[in-house]
């Protein structure tokens, strides 16, 4: 974090630390890491430069060899992003934070910034469609032997990691078939490997899980999903320790530039204030939903962790507050009959993003799992009749009457 004269244009921090005042979450969200101007201002300031200027020479050589901190381009640091950051960690508690352009540029710096040629790297066989391709096809490239495993398979994580690894990837629940890991016993195999286990925590926001209590070294998150929750930028962030931030990823963001731009930092920062309130509503609409799609005989299955049927509830329960914004169900047909009802639907959209506040659908096997081949799709349970419904703030009967009247 960097202390600045409260009374520059760059702010500085105007509340206490958060720990020291046992803040809940949407406190946080509120109020977590506001530097205010000398203008004093209610709302965090936006400070769109790309650069900064010195007073004199000696300061910008201090300032690049490190004895001086102080913002030195914004591909470095910027005090709009840092406000985000800092935020993001207080409600994740995380030691640090450090936000990327998107949510995949999240992914892949977070792994290469832990992985070089000759490293063992294993992953979870269900991961979203880019995760899977950097993991199957990008980083194979580079010298890096990656091993899928069953994520549900408790077998396969032992055998898989009874050798040295460097790292060890995940996301629970899963996207699309929402698929849980449990991340306390996955922990404790990646330790004794020797690995870190990175966790894509997307589909569970900051809110609802906490991997870095259940022994996750590494949480990256899409913003652009819940986060934002409001379809209007895009956004990654990679949260961690100090150490790992500053000797591993630090460099690597520095010298690549996946960075986030001030704006869209902005824009971030107002979707954290109305995050736990958005998150709530959609995993209550959500669970009503799923409970109203498995009563319904035209559809043949519903995923979905906090219903009973399904077969890792009890973990979810474990491992996970309330049971996340997104709703998987098949119908029988395949891709024509899934299509038909999509093509139905008029009030919920069809759409591959998710975690925003107007309801979207998607069908997986089409969009966003389309690269894998018709094998890879059935080992990870994604039918041609699967679709992956993203709950918003609608009301919970014009979602029931629109998937109703789609389903006839």
């Amino acid at each position: 974090m960097k202390q600045i004269d409260p009374t520059s244009p760059a702010g500085g921090p105007s509340l206490p630390d958060p720990s020291s005042e046992a803040w809940h979450p949407d406190t946080i969200g509120v109020h977590g890491g506001i530097r205010r101007s000398g203008f004093e201002e209610t709302a965090e300031a936006v400070y769109l430069t790309s650069g900064y200027v010195y007073a004199r020479a000696e300061e910008a050589e201090a300032a690049f060899k490190g004895d001086l901190d102080r913002y030195i381009y914004s591909r470095y640091g910027n005090p709009t992003v840092d406000m985000f950051q800092e935020r993001l960690a207080q409600i994740e508690g995380a030691e640090q934070c450090f936000a990327t352009a998107s949510g995949m540029s999240a992914v892949f710096t977070a792994l290469v910034s832990l992985l070089k040629a000759g490293d063992r790297l294993v992953a979870s066989r269900a991961l979203f469609g880019s995760c899977f391709f950097i993991c199957n096809d990008i980083l194979p490239r580079y010298g890096v032997e990656t091993v899928f495993v069953d994520g549900t398979d408790p077998d396969q994580w032992r055998d898989a990691l009874a050798e040295p690894t460097a790292v060890v990837f995940l996301e629970t629940p899963t996207n699309p078939g929402l698929e849980l890991v449990d991340l306390e016993f996955v922990a404790g195999l990646a330790k004794s490997a020797g690995a870190k286990l990175v966790i894509d925590n997307v589909f569970a926001t900051p809110l609802l899980q906490k991997p870095i209590d259940l022994g996750a070294d590494v949480v990256v998150y899409s913003a652009t999903k819940h986060i934002d929750g409001q379809g209007r930028c895009l956004g990654g962030a990679i949260l961690g320790t100090k150490e790992y931030c500053t000797q591993d990823l630090m460099p690597f963001i520095r010298h690549t530039g996946p960075s986030m731009s001030p704006f869209n930092a902005w824009v971030l920062l107002k979707g954290l204030e109305t995050l736990n309130l958005r998150v709530d509503r959609q995993c209550q609409s959500a669970l009503s939903l799923a409970g109203w799609l498995e009563a319904d005989s035209r559809v043949r299955k519903v995923a979905y962790p906090f219903l009973k049927s399904h077969p890792q509830h009890e973990l979810a329960r474990k491992q996970m507050r309330q049971g996340g914004t997104v709703v998987t169900f098949e119908i029988d047909g395949g891709r024509e009959a899934a299509f038909s009802v999509l093509n139905k639907l008029r009030l919920i959209r069809i759409s591959n993003n998710l975690g925003d506040a107007k309801s979207l659908v998607t069908h997986p096997a089409s969009t966003t799992h389309s690269r894998l081949t018709p094998e890879e799709r059935d080992r990870v349970g994604i039918s041609e009749g699967m679709i992956r419904l993203s709950v918003g703030l609608e009301h919970f009967e014009d979602l029931a009457k629109d998937l109703n009247d789609a389903l006839n």
